[in-house]
């Protein structure tokens, strides 16, 4: 069961919308729809990191300056992406007033004179940040399905937050600025992948590779789920991005619940391999696991040491800090 609303100035509310209207086959080149909706799972509890996310949202966990979904709301504006669909849970709503107005601060700032430039990622055009309530957790695939009214009948992009992806500098851009690019080429259905040595391919979803189109871009024939090291497809792992047609809510409405009894994505995406075009993107640039503690320090040491304003400080400090050990 699953609720939505619309954040704007205006009081509109969808409830028990039905009437999908899927598109029965892939568009062609010449009517490929752009990337225009992404879908932000975050109803998670964030158990990993208790106490700390008991009453705050594990996707406000800050790192440095900013809360962990501004990184990948930030990427998803970089690749063009206009409208915002979070699926929350109950106690997640300083996720959405995050990116609301928050008129006694600035009011506050304003009449101190400081500059309110700092608040201007977390401005949202009104209309354009919906949120759906998952009430069950049931899994990835789940919380995707429960987007259905809000993506209609689009390609849409799926950013799992706990993931940050952050671009080499000088690249090509951020990781769905990459995959986008990539749609644009091809269309179909796109994932990001990373390359990793292969004794660490067992901890992944693994792809198992058809053609290569170019260096970043390789064709997708299957999808492994932690495979042994030996029966391994491939060194190229699943990583938090994905742009996929409509197609996939139809699959995800009449799937029977997989490993742990969710309602997996994975298997989904498995089904629509073959029926439409699927590849992979290998991301240039590097991912940070911010779902465990160990990638969170990781993040944000790496991050802090990128930024002019505190680099020098933080790599002394580090350097200190080993000494001491």
């Amino acid at each position: 069961m699953c609720l939505t609303f619309i954040l704007s100035n205006c009081a509109v509310h969808h409830e028990g919308a039905t009437n999908y209207g899927y598109r029965r086959e892939m568009s062609s080149d010449v009517a490929r729809k752009p990337i225009r909706k992404a879908v932000f799972p975050v109803a998670g509890l964030g158990t990993r990191f208790l106490p700390a996310t008991k009453a705050i949202p594990k996707e406000m966990l800050p790192i440095i300056d900013r809360p962990l979904i501004q990184y990948a709301v930030d990427e998803a504006r970089e690749a063009g992406i206009e409208q915002l669909i979070f699926v929350t849970g109950r106690g997640k709503t300083a996720i959405v007033e995050h990116f609301d107005t928050a008129y006694e601060l600035e009011h506050t700032m304003s009449g101190r004179g400081k500059a309110l430039e700092v608040l201007d990622p977390t401005r949202i055009q009104p209309g354009n940040l919906v949120t759906v309530r998952q009430q069950v957790p049931m899994g990835l695939g789940h919380a995707i399905w429960c987007a259905r009214a809000v993506v209609g009948d689009e390609p849409f992009a799926i950013f799992l937050p706990d993931e940050m992806m952050v671009g080499n500098a000088g690249g090509k851009g951020g990781c769905m600025k990459q995959m986008v690019d990539a749609y644009n080429e091809v269309g179909g259905n796109l994932i990001s992948v990373l390359e990793v040595p292969q004794e660490e391919v067992s901890s992944y979803g693994v792809i198992a590779p058809g053609k290569r189109v170019s260096d970043a871009l390789t064709e997708v024939t299957g999808l492994v789920e932690k495979p042994k090291r030996e029966d391994a497809p491939s060194n190229l792992i699943i990583s938090g991005r994905y742009i996929l047609q409509p197609e996939v809510m139809r699959v995800l409405e009449k799937q029977s619940a997989g490993a742990g009894g969710e309602i997996q994505l994975t298997d989904a995406m498995a089904q629509m391999i073959g029926q439409q075009p699927f590849h992979a993107v290998t991301f240039g640039g590097k991912r940070y696991d911010c779902g465990s503690k160990v990638g969170f320090v990781e993040a944000t040491l790496a991050l802090a040491l990128q930024r002019e304003d505190m680099a020098d400080e933080v790599r002394a400090m580090a350097k200190r800090l080993l000494a001491e050990g």
